[in-house]
């Protein structure tokens, strides 16, 4: 699924991907979880990531730039969602390293004019034998570098 990009403002960087807010995914007073954001950004980044050929299947030796772990999150709401249905997430990277990364998010409206909350994320590749930090292929730094956020 892609975002109908005859409605969505131009980004000056990144992608937007569309996700879906589902009744299960609200709280008590109907408005959307504040667990679901991140949630709902890593469904965005996966799908993203995928379209790259870029996948975790169940095999961690096998699983490459796949297997990574989140070294920081940080989060900010800016509005509530109060109702189900179709929203996007804006993604971008904000630093490409050897090891790590930094990405960008918003959780935004369908056609990303409206911002719910944005954040940042620091991902670590890892070794799938001995967990500990390990580069990035080829393959998923220049499909990172696509994603990098210049200077606005």
């Amino acid at each position: 699924m892609t975002a109908d990009v005859s409605t969505a403002p131009a980004l000056s960087h990144g992608r937007l991907i569309p996700v879906t807010v589902h009744f299960d995914d609200l709280d008590a007073l109907g408005l959307l979880h504040n667990a679901r954001y991140p949630l709902k950004v890593e469904q965005a980044w996966t799908e993203l990531w995928q379209g790259y050929g870029i996948h975790f299947e169940g095999d961690w030796a096998a699983a490459g730039d796949a297997c990574n772990a989140v070294r920081e999150l940080r989060i900010s709401y800016e509005a509530p969602v109060t109702r189900t249905g179709v929203y996007a997430v804006h993604l971008w990277l904000e630093r490409l390293g050897t090891t790590g990364l930094t990405y960008g998010f918003r959780f935004c409206s369908r056609d990303g004019a409206e911002t719910y909350a944005q954040g940042t994320r620091v991902l670590v590749r890892l070794d799938s034998e001995t967990l500990r930090p390990a580069p990035w292929s080829d393959r998923f730094r220049s499909a990172g570098r696509e994603l990098l956020r210049t200077e606005d």
